[in-house]
């Protein structure tokens, strides 16, 4: 106990805490000097501004409780001062002898020194939140006491979702374990509306943790991660071999999903959220043919409705007109789903209709598109569909807006001289073989078809190709349409003026159906002046071709 002595009364507790909330710290009193003078002196001293960061601030508030803490290192006295303020703040007071309590008081009522203090190791530990960055890089000590205020809240909101969130583990961790509840005795289950929940609440969380500590003072969070139907899974994560030369570089979303995806298909996991994994990678990389493998096993476990998976595989395919693999994905989907509707000729009609209208439509974006051609060819012999005039009308509209579409022409070819019922079934006969079965009516009028879209553009070569192999298809020579060629060839050979070919093409033809009638001299004429004039970047060709009519002068 402090003397009873007026000069020895220990000050009031709480003193700092007053001081702190009405006072400025000024500079402490030298040993031996007057409190009047001190506080004379303190009063002509120029004021300190007011603390503006929470740094600046807790350390205001800890000079106003220890002003002599800066002492330690000085004068003597001033040492005998920080001591007292020290000593004055702990309970080991009382064992300190009679003259060096009154000692201890007497120094601590002359310098007005506080007798209750900030905690040494809490205001240590406030430092430490003090420092560092926050997600954009800014010094949290510079937080004005409003901004610390708001990253406090954040973090007590984060600590409380944090708490819920290991609630809902827990509740389904019960559940699996088929816990019962002892208040109402049903089964513990989690509904729907909880994983919702649940979702939206790590959401919140990952939002929260990088607000607070920024994506470098955090494990990463994926979109699967987050999500609470995944936390039963263990992701198989694949890295690349030390030293690697041609690392790829994975966006984190696709690397986290793919790991995901290796856990579930090592595990033959055939669920709807496998179903829905592989659309979200899909969306991501539309060209993993290994995503769209797996889907397919898991729909056809599953038995999932085919129409309801080409609904959405349309519009996959409408966002990706390149895309290989989304059109074997279909193949393998009509493959599967065709003997289910093969005995129902309106199913079957009603489905082939669909199909051709979302070719048309898919067809429209790009006219020769190799995949979707493709496929039409595959369809149309898989469902059948080889006398259907919509199938065929679709390809006269299409060479119509384009007559240089040769996809379109050789679908044409495909269906008319393909059809079982116009050549010899078993594919006995090669597309460049005449075949005996094919009607001569439907010769003539693939004939007249190619001659009219010709004469709408002669150079274009699509026309004469199909020209020719209906000619072949039918048995017919190439001199049957002698006249037809010649309308596009005036005055062959009669002098630059008067030689007129509007078709280099027709003249090629008029080379052949010469030497087919004996008219060799004719022939190489043709091919002469294709090498001279009219084709001279394939001049070798030609003459190769003059070679092969057997004339002397040629070959010399």
């Amino acid at each position: 106990m402090p003397p009873k002595g007026k000069a020895a009364q220990k000050p009031k507790a709480g003193i700092c805490m007053c001081v702190a909330a009405t006072t400025k710290p000024s500079a402490p009193a030298a040993p031996g000097t007057n409190n009047n003078n001190n506080n004379n002196n303190a009063s002509k001293q120029p004021e300190k501004e007011e603390p503006s960061t929470v740094a600046e601030l807790s350390r205001y508030h800890f000079e106003l409780c220890h002003p002599f803490e800066g002492k330690r290192s000085t004068t003597q006295a001033d040492q005998l001062v920080w001591l007292a303020s020290r000593l004055a703040t702990r309970l080991p007071v009382q064992f300190l002898g009679a003259k060096g309590q009154k000692d201890l008081w007497k120094t601590v009522n002359e310098h007005s020194l506080p007798a209750r203090g900030f905690n040494l190791r809490k205001y240590k530990k406030r430092q430490q939140q003090h420092k560092g960055v926050d997600s954009r890089g800014r010094d949290i000590g510079e937080y004005t006491a409003k901004e610390w205020g708001i990253r406090q809240e954040k973090r007590v909101t984060l600590s409380c979702l944090q708490l819920q969130s290991q609630r809902f583990r827990e509740l389904r961790d019960r559940q699996k374990r088929g816990f019962v509840d002892c208040q109402t005795g049903d089964q513990v289950l989690v509904t729907d509306s909880e994983y919702t929940e649940e979702k939206q609440r790590r959401r919140e969380m990952e939002r929260l943790s990088r607000e607070l500590y920024g994506a470098e003072g955090m494990a990463r969070q994926g979109k699967l991660a987050l999500d609470p139907e995944w936390d039963d899974v263990v992701p198989i994560v694949m890295e690349d071999p030390e030293n690697a030369l041609a690392a790829i570089a994975y966006s984190p979303d696709y690397a986290e999903a793919m790991s995901y995806l290796r856990a579930v298909m090592s595990a033959k996991e055939y669920s709807p959220r496998s179903l829905k994994l592989t659309e979200y990678i899909i969306n991501l990389n539309p060209a993993h043919y290994t995503v769209w493998l797996f889907r397919a096993a898991i729909i056809f476990a599953m038995k999932l409705p085919i129409p309801d998976e080409i609904t959405w595989l349309n519009q996959i395919a409408l966002e990706n007109l390149k895309n290989y693999q989304i059109w074997h994905h279909r193949n393998l989907l009509v493959e599967h789903y065709h003997p289910s509707i093969a005995s129902d000729p309106p199913a079957l009609a009603s489905f082939a209709t669909s199909e051709r209208e979302f070719l048309t439509q898919i067809l429209a974006e790009d006219t020769k598109n190799y995949h979707v051609w493709s496929y039409r060819s595959w369809m149309v012999g898989k469902l059948g569909v080889w006398g259907n005039p919509e199938e065929l009308r679709s390809t006269e509209e299409l060479i119509e807006q384009d007559v240089r579409n040769n996809s379109a022409w050789s679908h044409r070819f495909y269906l008319v001289f393909s059809d079982p019922e116009n050549c010899t079934p078993g594919k006995k006969y090669a597309a460049t073989e005449a075949d005996p079965k094919v009607p001569g009516e439907i010769v003539d009028r693939e004939v007249a078809y190619a001659e009219e879209k010709i004469r709408l553009a002669p150079q274009n070569q699509s026309g004469w190709n199909y020209l020719r192999g209906v000619l072949v298809k039918g048995g017919r020579g190439l001199s049957s349409v002698r006249e037809f060629a010649e309308e596009f060839v005036k005055g062959l050979g009669e002098g630059e003026e008067s030689e007129e070919v509007r078709s280099s093409h027709a003249l090629d033809l008029l080379a052949e159906v010469y030497k087919e009638l004996g008219e060799r001299e004719r022939a190489d004429l043709c091919l002469r002046r294709l090498m001279e004039k009219w084709d001279r970047i394939r001049g070798g060709y030609w003459q190769w071709r003059r070679e092969g009519l057997g004339l002397a002068e040629v070959a010399a």
